[in-house]
């Protein structure tokens, strides 16, 4: 996707009026968040997880070379084959290329949100090969040829109802008057439309959950199991994975997974782990006959021992986004990007280019729910405000901003002085009557910068009085 700079104050205006989103939106508090509590709840040792989860990463990152190395080692060993891209132009060349070398027509892809990310979709339609999402929601809003909303739920901004227009739009084989009203109609409609792709697929692609070099392994998370067969059934097998999925060992990636599940969906586990070890043995049943890994960078080397290196932590939950209050009635596409939510609001600006997403660190009200619930300890509220500070550097009237901020800044440092003034602009703006509002602040985004005036006595006033009352 395209990112434009000025994109998400403009879509999320449309977000807030679109009743059939905000409806969906609502599922991320009664579902995502509730679950995710449950979960954490059930496992005592949680934060200690964390702990040794953050500093796993910490050491692979630290140790990155060497451990992709002794990755592509194993790999190899195993009669795999690993492929080092710079970018997602020099990804899709090799996607593109093995396909051709086994002379592919269809590829059945599992969800991936870093082949979304170097759009491998659009590029191999261009180039005479179908490609097939298996995943349901990853179907369903190929049909509609939209981006994914959410990484973990790519449908999620979409109500039943929507989803069954689709299907009727889009599957002219089945009879008009056929029955669409329940989730197993849907998902018996969608298994009737796979089944035979899977079946005549010529190459599977997939992502990765994590990369282990000790074993040369990919770990793939589902709650479906067309991860599986997009693995199993198919001659050749395609894993694209951004660098920073290494960790070093299976014991490492088992304290990563078992929080991974319990963040995303509140799973103890998700329904089918796969850990992937090259191609078919002489002595297994199923499996690729060539097994194909591409590790990209894209950008990722220059985060590396700087201010944003801990966006690297990062394990594709999703737990930002449920907790987010902007997420929350904004949906994904708002941010026009492939990755939303606080995440992808620190992410998107850094793989892309601030001027590409400006609007996007902006996109947060510091409440700091986003790193509360981060399983790796991702500092989301940090990373977001130093981005702004970027962004304010680079904006032509940045000097008049900090002066502005200057002037606010002297008087919030001064509490008495502080209340005083409010208390004097208050007064002055009260003739203007409940409904009236008064600008203060220097102008933060767009968030805040408006308050409306409110008769009778302040917070703190009646705060005082209240505390007053109670002495004996």
């Amino acid at each position: 996707m395209k990112i434009t700079s000025n994109a998400f104050r403009a879509n999320s205006r449309g977000a807030l009026q679109d009743r059939n989103l905000q409806d969906a939106l609502g599922n991320l508090k009664r579902g995502f968040q509730e679950k995710r509590r449950k979960a954490k709840a059930r496992l005592p040792e949680f934060e200690e997880l964390q702990d040794h989860a953050v500093a796993i990463k910490e050491h692979s990152l630290d140790h990155l070379d060497f451990y992709l190395e002794r990755f592509e080692k194993e790999v190899t060993a195993r009669g795999g084959k690993v492929h080092w891209c710079r970018d997602g132009a020099e990804a899709r060349a090799t996607i593109l290329k093995l396909c051709k070398d086994v002379n592919a027509k269809r590829v059945v892809k599992a969800k991936s949100m870093i082949a979304e990310e170097i759009a491998i979709n659009d590029y191999l339609e261009a180039n005479g090969i179908e490609p097939c999402e298996t995943d349901l929601g990853e179907y369903i809003i190929q049909l509609r040829h939209e981006p994914p909303s959410h990484i973990i739920g790519p449908a999620i901004h979409l109500k039943r109802e929507q989803v069954a227009d689709t299907f009727r739009e889009q599957h002219s084989e089945f009879p008009d008057a056929r029955k669409l009203d329940a989730a197993r109609d849907l998902v018996d409609e969608a298994r009737h439309i796979m089944r035979p792709r899977f079946l005549s697929a010529d190459v599977g692609i997939s992502g990765a959950n994590l990369l282990v070099a000790e074993t040369g392994s990919v770990v793939l998370l589902s709650n479906e199991g067309n991860i599986d067969l997009s693995r199993a059934l198919p001659k050749t097998h395609i894993v694209v994975a951004s660098i920073e999925k290494i960790v070093p060992t299976l014991s490492d990636a088992n304290v990563i997974l078992r929080l991974l599940s319990r963040s995303a969906t509140g799973q103890e586990a998700a329904a089918y782990m796969s850990f992937l070890t090259g191609p078919r043995g002489a002595d297994e049943t199923d499996g690729p006959e060539a097994f194909h890994v591409l590790l990209l960078d894209n950008g990722r080397s220059d985060l590396l021992k700087g201010e944003f290196e801990r966006i690297l932590h990062c394990i594709r939950c999703g737990a930002c986004l449920n907790h987010c209050p902007v997420y929350g009635v904004t949906g994904g596409h708002a941010y026009g990007a492939v990755y939303t939510g606080p995440m992808g609001a620190v992410l998107t600006p850094l793989l892309e280019g601030l001027e590409h997403a400006a609007p996007l660190p902006e996109a947060s009200t510091f409440c700091g729910r986003c790193e509360e619930v981060c399983p790796m300890r991702i500092p989301l509220v940090g990373l977001l405000r130093n981005l702004r500070v970027r962004l304010l550097k680079k904006k032509p009237d940045g000097l008049a901003t900090r002066r502005r901020l200057g002037v606010w800044l002297f008087f919030a440092t001064r509490p008495s002085l502080y209340h005083g003034v409010a208390r004097l602009l208050l007064r002055l703006a009260a003739p203007f009557g409940r409904g009236g509002a008064l600008s203060v602040g220097p102008r933060a985004g767009g968030w805040g910068r408006r308050f409306p005036v409110q008769g009778g006595p302040t917070f703190q006033e009646m705060w005082r009085q209240r505390e007053k009352a109670k002495r004996p």
